[in-house]
């Protein structure tokens, strides 16, 4: 069947800047500078930019964990 009124899927993307392919990752990261120690910015990243992504946030000290996103989200 259709979807019915009000229904929505969004679809997850990328947030390397230009990219717009769906997320199949949440890069977990936060500022120690401006957030408290437990607070988790994310960002979602596809295959291709999982490690680029990674890698710009250890550099500066920001990355702390990436999870798989799963269906259900």
């Amino acid at each position: 069947m259709g979807r019915e009124s009000g229904d929505v899927e969004e679809v997850l993307v990328c947030s390397r800047k230009g990219c717009t392919e769906v997320a199949q990752w949440k890069v977990l990261w936060n500022n120690p500078n401006i957030h408290t120690p437990l607070r988790r910015k994310v960002w979602l990243a596809c295959d291709e930019h999982r490690e680029f992504l990674e890698s710009f946030l250890s550099s500066r000290g920001f990355w702390k964990a990436t999870e798989e996103i799963s269906s259900a989200e």
